[in-house]
């Protein structure tokens, strides 16, 4: 409630005359968002919960967003149609989920062996991420903000043991996303399921293996009743999620309450980023206690060498070919350097003279 107040006040001295003056009119403007997520769907879902109650909350009801799961428009990953078309004013996905239409829309979320959480917030609102997302997403006339992050991911379940790059020839595993790209390079057979079918794809043989977040959600998926081994992360460090807006839909509102949808996209964003991580504190500590059977693991050297050549030389490979993602490219590589030298002497050094193992 206090927080609540404080960004009303916040909010009120920020738009001045203008916005007040916009407010008297008192029209209600009800908007639609899709969201990839099923219903009720823990964290990813609450993001969008919180986003319409508080926008509802900070403009006295004159912004009315209802929030449509994929039960209810039926297409978990047509989310950027939806919003390009109008058909929603607002959507809550992953950017990667859209590189078969603009193969630069999967840098936005993350890359592997990139930036951490912290590093790519820094990027995103202070070293020109989101003048770049932006400048992607305006061909289509959507305006892109970071909805969320899950902070590290796993590396997957696994059914059988990875001890070696031959290990991945013939391996069907759900991973969208560049890391996709790169395992398929390898021999694997990379895939993206809705996060709806995954348990069925994996009880069915359907696939092999999967990566789907962290403890934070993937306890609750019930992956551990049929893959053992729960592998460390690489290839989403940071993962970011997104709300995507309608840029005409955007253009029509008053702007205070543009004011208002800025600040509480920014506000469910970062909400959902410390709830993942507590989530996969607390269900990390339940694998360790109940399941004593998961074996978890990281990847052999020689695997994750493999990997990190592979994804080197094809994001050389890609830059090469597309002036827009060798920009990306570039600005992610440039900042990535610049954080990871202050993450190394702060957070690194940090663990390894506190906490050593």
């Amino acid at each position: 409630m206090k927080k609540s107040i404080f960004i009303k006040l916040a909010l009120v001295l920020s738009l001045g005359l203008s916005g007040l003056a916009n407010a008297a009119d008192g029209k209600v403007y009800r908007w639609k968002m899709a969201e990839t997520w099923g219903p009720n769907f823990p964290i990813f879902g609450e993001a969008t919960k919180n986003l319409a109650k508080s926008v509802k909350e900070m403009s006295n009801g004159r912004l009315i967003i209802r929030v449509d799961s994929s039960n209810k428009h039926k297409s978990p990953l047509g989310i950027f149609d939806f919003v390009k078309s109008g058909q929603y004013q607002m959507g809550h996905s992953a950017s990667y989920y859209w590189k078969g239409k603009n193969f630069n829309a999967l840098f936005f979320t993350t890359v592997p062996f990139g930036m951490t959480a912290m590093e790519q917030y820094a990027w995103f609102y202070h070293g020109g991420g989101m003048e770049l997302m932006n400048k992607l997403y305006s061909k289509y006339g959507i305006l892109s903000y970071p909805g969320g992050n899950t902070g590290n991911q796993m590396g997957g379940w696994f059914k059988k043991e990875i001890n070696s790059v031959e290990d991945l020839q013939g391996l069907k595993m759900r991973i969208p996303g560049f890391a996709g790209e790169v395992l398929a390079k390898l021999g694997a057979k990379p895939t993206n399921i809705p996060a709806g079918e995954l348990y069925t794809a994996l009880e069915r043989n359907t696939i092999d293996a999967l990566e789907w977040v962290g403890p934070s959600l993937d306890l609750r998926m019930g992956f551990h009743k049929i893959a053992p081994y729960y592998y460390t992360g690489w290839h989403e460090p940071g993962a970011e999620l997104q709300f995507m807006v309608n840029e005409k839909a955007y253009n029509k509102l008053p702007k205070d309450l543009q004011k208002i949808l800025t600040m509480a996209m920014k506000n469910a964003a970062y909400d959902m980023y410390v709830q993942s991580y507590h989530e996969s504190a607390k269900n990390l500590a339940t694998l360790n206690k109940d399941y004593p059977n998961i074996k978890m693991r990281s990847f052999p050297d020689s695997v994750m060498n493999a990997m990190k050549e592979t994804n080197d030389a094809l994001l050389k490979e890609f830059a090469a070919k597309d002036a827009m993602t060798a920009e990306i490219l570039k600005s992610i590589q440039d900042y990535q350097a610049k954080a990871r030298a202050w993450t190394n002497l702060s957070d690194r050094a940090y663990l390894d003279t506190t906490d050593p193992k």
